[in-house]
């Protein structure tokens, strides 16, 4: 289990006996893990290297493990260093190719095919992104490509920028709603938007995930890399999100109405919005109305717009 820390499976073996019983010898820790003492003498050295014991001053010494969540943790962390490195000079590399290599076709764009390495390729755009993750979430969904919200989760932890614009469909699928405002209380800046061309993910404004298709599953998927369609399609999200409206948590009667503005501005039929809100289609129908010539819109998204633009609605 220590392999992926630097820790070999001989001296794992050692330190694992040595946790039983300390402050043993080298030759008595060789008869527990019935090994030579040559060979044990050569692990508790790796050991000692590692930071993973010491020994006493005594004749014979005796060795004394490390805690092992401080030891290891040492260890996690070196290892992360090392990591960091390797990515840092994978950069370093990139910059050193020549311009026409970089930019050549299929250094641009990759062509990704299987739900399951969709799904991995994104775990891994995800993992990388260090800033800003800009998403347009509508269907249809992949198995398990998008069951990402706690990767999402870990980056709001981590201070990256996280912006979400969802489409209506995406929002009448069972319990998506209460997953959108969930999101949004976690400290996604989220929208809704009636015209959602494609699903799209954008990481920090260097690679862009999308599918080949738009209204079939997804099953095969394009990685963009620098270049101008990558260009083109942040601009294309941020023209989205500055005519999208705004997720907010519900809170009180004032809190219903900015929900129920914010599922109109989404495009989503009165039947459809009663579900969310746990309310009648006629209470739904009257509501809307009054809202709509409250803010003299003539359509749902306009309501939406005027709402938003009279601060009635707020990214959360």
């Amino acid at each position: 289990m220590l392999e992926t820390v630097g820790v070999a499976a001989p001296e794992e073996q050692a330190y694992r006996a040595l946790l039983m019983a300390p402050r043993c010898t080298v030759r008595e820790l060789a008869r527990q893990v019935g090994r030579s003492d040559d060979e044990v003498g050569r692990s508790v050295e790796q050991l000692e290297e590692l930071g993973l014991l010491s020994r006493t001053t005594d004749r014979p010494a005796r060795l004394v493990p490390a805690r092992p969540d401080v030891a290891i943790d040492v260890l996690v962390a070196r290892r992360r260093v090392e990591l960091d490195r390797v990515q840092a000079e994978a950069r370093t590399m990139l910059a050193e190719l020549r311009t026409h290599e970089r930019y050549r076709p299929e250094n641009l764009v990759e062509v990704v095919v299987g739900q399951q390495a969709i799904a991995a390729r994104f775990a891994q755009l995800l993992q990388g992104t260090r800033r800003e993750l800009r998403v347009l979430d509508r269907p249809p969904y992949a198995a398990r490509a998008d069951e990402s919200d706690t990767t999402v989760r870990g980056l709001l932890c981590d201070g990256v920028v996280v912006r979400g614009i969802y489409a209506p469909d995406s929002l009448e699928v069972p319990g998506a709603v209460d997953e959108a405002y969930s999101a949004a209380d976690a400290g996604e800046m989220s929208r809704v938007h009636p015209q959602v061309p494609m699903k799209l993910a954008v990481f920090d404004g260097s690679a862009a995930l999308l599918p080949l298709a738009v209204d079939q599953l997804v099953d095969s998927a394009l990685v963009v890399h620098r270049c101008a369609l990558l260009d083109a399609l942040t601009e294309m999200f941020d023209l989205l999100w500055e005519q999208a409206v705004p997720v907010v948590s519900p809170a009180g009667e004032t809190g219903l109405d900015a929900r129920l503005m914010t599922l109109l501005a989404a495009g989503l039929k009165d039947d459809a919005i009663a579900r969310q809100l746990n309310l009648s289609s006629r209470t739904v129908g009257r509501r809307v109305a009054e809202l709509m010539e409250l803010l003299g819109a003539r359509t749902r998204f306009q309501a939406g717009v005027h709402a938003q633009r009279r601060h009635l609605l707020e990214d959360s």
